[in-house]
């Protein structure tokens, strides 16, 4: 069973609800979910960290990478 954990102060960046969003791990892929609009995000957690997140000199919209302790 995957365990998933919400991201507080979160906020969607399809439906603007904050604290709707949550996190997990499926085959080293983080996945994000808002659970008001069913928005999902999906991204390798390497790639992730290394890029700079910037396309044709416009910053990507990152929701931000979530590290559980």
């Amino acid at each position: 069973m995957v365990k998933k954990r919400f991201i507080a102060g979160a906020i969607c960046p399809a439906c603007k609800q904050q604290d709707t969003l949550r996190w997990w791990q499926e085959n080293n892929i983080e996945m994000v979910e808002c659970v008001e609009c069913e928005h999902t995000d999906r991204r390798l957690p390497q790639a992730a960290e290394n890029s700079e997140h910037i396309a044709d000199d416009k910053p990507e919209q990152v929701i931000g990478i979530f590290k559980p302790e």
